[in-house]
């Protein structure tokens, strides 16, 4: 799967989408609406791809279906791999979006997009960091259940344990951060697509480095590229709540370097195509990466940032494979 993109100089959103703006064009033949806080639809290739015979069910009282690849052997260890939806969104609708199915089936993957619980308006949330989005402050323990899910599913397969790897967008990004501090020790990489980590260092307690990588555009304005508040009332079901401040894409990966001990800061020649809709200079490849380098064993931290890019982007065809591909090349040491 080790593959790049082209070389030139040099990731259900936050339910905001539903308030205006915040997305790119859908792509020609999706459906044109989209329930609150729910990721563009991006046409009949992003339906689920696991081999439903072969699912099995996890979670207790909040299910998921765990996607088991063909040729599954207990011999092996396979790598697992879990998706975290935005505020308002689904498992399903956030799998759909990524559309990474077909590239951890082939893989070998486990993987898995749970559901997060609902709120007081009905509005499903991940209560990631305290900036966002337990809006009701119930104090839901969800970096207790995804860390249930992950014991249940190696108690049922045979897991690599160098290799438990988390994604999200949005709502479900902030709670990739909440488990990589949390559970440094069984998560191997996550990627964060327009969500941001703790505010301050001194939230977040890794105790082993964790492979990060920062998706933000810089035009997203629900959550700021330069880093900020989730206003009262700008996302629905959000009442009077007021919630911590989060720090920016550039400081979100400057602490995680911090974290895993990286020395140096490298803009890379290495481009890629995150947002279909976008170009810079009349190329598709919008997204220039800045790679922090001199990391102890098993860190590593680069952030993506696409130039002009919105909260909910309309991801390119390349997008689940230059995820996959920094999964792959980031396991535990």
């Amino acid at each position: 799967m080790a593959r790049r993109r082209s070389l030139a100089i040099i990731v259900a959103g936050l339910a905001l989408a539903a308030c205006g703006g915040g997305t790119s064009p859908a792509p020609a033949g999706a459906p044109s609406g989209s329930v609150a806080g729910s990721p563009p639809a991006v046409g009949p290739s992003a339906s689920p791809v696991a081999s439903k015979s072969a699912d099995i069910v996890v979670g207790g009282d909040r299910p998921v279906a765990v996607h088991v690849p063909p040729g599954y052997d207990p011999e092996h260890p396979a790598p697992l791999l879990i998706g975290l939806h935005g505020y308002g969104s689904s498992g399903v609708e956030q799998e759909a979006y990524f559309r990474l199915g077909d590239l951890a089936r082939h893989g070998g993957y486990l993987y898995t997009f749970p559901d997060g619980t609902h709120n007081q308006s009905d509005i499903r949330f991940w209560n990631g960091t305290d900036a966002c989005c337990d809006f009701d402050k119930s104090g839901v323990d969800d970096v207790g259940y995804l860390a249930g899910v992950i014991k249940e599913i190696q108690s049922k397969f045979a897991v690599d344990p160098k290799r438990i790897d988390v994604i999200g967008h949005s709502n479900g990004a902030f709670m990739a951060y909440a488990m990589a501090c949390a559970h440094a020790d069984e998560i191997a990489a996550i990627v964060s697509l327009a969500g941001a980590t703790f505010q301050t260092l001194e939230q977040c307690a890794p105790s082993v480095p964790v492979a990060v990588v920062e998706i933000h555009g810089t035009a997203d304005d629900q959550v700021a590229f330069g880093g900020g508040t989730v206003q009262r009332g700008q996302v629905p079901g959000s009442g009077s709540a007021t919630m911590a401040a989060y720090p920016g894409a550039e400081d979100t990966a400057i602490d995680w370097a911090t974290y895993d001990g990286c020395t140096d800061k490298q803009i890379l020649d290495q481009r890629f195509d995150i947002d279909t809709h976008l170009e810079d200079a009349g190329s598709p490849d919008e997204t220039t990466v800045t790679r922090w380098a001199g990391c102890r064993p098993g860190g590593a931290v680069e952030l993506w940032t696409m130039k002009d890019g919105v909260h909910i982007p309309s991801l390119s065809t390349s997008f689940p494979e230059d995820v996959m591909d920094f999964f792959e090349a980031h396991p535990k040491p």
